[in-house]
């Protein structure tokens, strides 16, 4: 072993304990059937915040949002003249289906050869709970501290809807210098990773009717549309033949990476071997031609999440479908807007519904839009020398492809510099069937929430105005 893995210590007997219980709630935030265990969740996160010396902590439900899961909010002051932290992080989970294919309970945490297998293992439960024990255990030791806030959602696995729109009320109460984040990935071979980026996303589902009701594919073969056929056209007119997006004005105003950025992501990822041993399949997707990196860091994307019409059980069934439906999400790049895109793909789609059927777009969510942090911040430069202290290698940058929809908005809201440092793993596997989490990880993510937090205590960031 390497790196931050040789130096970990050890995790307690009583936060193994206190991690095993919030695992075992079923914060499912999507599923409203569990809206009760999301409440059960956030009061217990309450109290459990509550135990460390100094914080007061509340369950937040702001007007419109009373059938949301609560929004935790904690705050404890600081050292006169210390900056100020708003650590972030999301107790909610994805579902557990398909539950066949768990090797253990989804919800009931299981430990085997050092990793923990329980849904939420890893993300984010997992994360942010490690690295409020590491600020418990600063606490415990008397060390300096900067002023912290805290806040807690449970709908960042459906878009954190309540948040986003709640967050310009709340902002008098979010005012930070540093944004700090425990969600992401750690780098090649468990190397420190800062991530300097994230894409934002967009969802949405399209509906396609034709019939009222499926209809018998010998008597109105040929003379009926089929919704089948209609949607599986419609999505492949959102890309030309080699993978890139064919939709006009999608990718109007996108900001391109500096030569800086891009050399940095690069230095800070796998290969393609390795991401083919990883994930079992090649990186061919997207656009042919185009690097790696810059396709998964730095372009943004239209994925097709699902797509659903007809008969698919056993055996055959001879129907024109009556109607067909298509999930889509898009991640976005700094320089796009949610708005934007979606404005764009609904023009496109709405010029190309085959004849005699009509489209419906519904269950929009507009997400948030990316974020890009110059290398430059002097909060990354602090991270750098802390990190460094774990691993001699030192940290890497990445642009992480993926997006935590609500980071921009606290950004824009608090006036703070976002610092993502997160400990995962591909080998996690976040939402999917048997998530984990090794107890290395945490043990990491711990080291770090407590080092980073005696570090920004001991900084003159609030003194550089909150610089990004």
């Amino acid at each position: 072993m390497c790196g931050m893995e040789k130096t970990v210590p050890a995790i307690d007997a009583r936060a193994k304990r206190d991690y095993f219980d919030l695992l075992r709630m079923q914060s499912v935030g999507a599923d409203p059937a569990r809206l009760p265990e999301c409440e059960k969740c956030a009061g217990w996160i309450k109290s459990y915040i509550e135990g460390m010396p100094g914080f007061e902590a509340e369950l937040y439900r702001g007007e419109g949002f009373e059938d949301a899961p609560p929004i935790v909010l904690a705050r404890r002051a600081g050292a006169p003249g210390a900056p100020t932290v708003l650590f972030y992080g999301h107790y909610d989970v994805q579902p557990e289906d398909p539950v066949e294919e768990w090797l253990t309970p989804p919800f009931e945490p299981t430990e085997k050869d050092g990793r923990v297998y329980c849904r939420g293992a890893q993300d984010d439960k997992g994360q942010w709970f490690a690295f409020l024990e590491g600020v418990r255990a600063l606490i415990g030791e008397g060390g300096p501290l900067p002023e912290l806030k805290i806040v807690l959602e449970g709908q960042e696995e459906s878009g954190s809807s309540a948040l986003i729109a709640l967050a310009e009320r709340l902002a008098p109460r979010l005012k930070a210098d540093v944004l700090a984040v425990c969600d992401t990935h750690a780098g090649p071979d468990f190397r420190p990773a800062i991530v300097a980026g994230l894409r934002g996303v967009v969802s949405f589902t399209v509906n396609l009717y034709g019939a009222p009701h499926d209809l018998h594919s010998g008597t109105h073969g040929g003379v009926a549309p089929n919704a089948a056929q209609g949607i599986a056209a419609l999505v492949a007119s959102l890309h030309t033949p080699d993978g890139a997006i064919a939709v006009e004005g999608f990718r109007d105003g996108i900001l391109p990476p500096s030569d800086e950025e891009l050399a940095a992501a690069r230095e800070g990822s796998q290969s393609d071997a390795e991401y083919e041993a990883e994930t079992g399949c090649a990186p061919e997707g997207g656009e042919k031609g185009v690097d790696r990196i810059l396709r998964n860091s730095f372009m943004p994307t239209i994925e097709v999440n699902g797509i659903h019409s007809g008969y698919g059980g056993p055996g055959g069934k001879t129907v024109i479908p009556a109607a067909a439906t298509a999930k889509i999400s898009m991640r976005i790049v700094p320089g796009q807007t949610p708005a934007g895109v979606l404005d764009a793909v609904r023009r496109h789609l709405e010029a190309r519904v085959p004849r005699g059927m009509r489209m419906e777009i519904c269950d929009v969510k507009p997400g948030a839009p990316g974020c890009r942090l110059p290398l430059s911040s002097p909060v990354f430069a602090l991270a750098a020398r802390t990190l460094s202290a774990f691993d001699p290698r030192g940290p890497v940058f990445q642009w992480d492809g993926a997006s935590i929809p609500v980071v921009s908005v606290l950004q824009d809201v608090s006036g703070a510099a976002p610092l993502l440092v997160g400990f995962g793993r591909e080998e996690d596997r976040i939402h999917s069937p048997n998530e984990s989490y090794g107890l290395d990880q945490f043990a990491a993510a711990a080291r770090w929430g407590r080092e980073i937090t005696r570090a920004i205590a001991l900084s003159d960031i609030a003194r550089k105005g909150g610089e990004q």
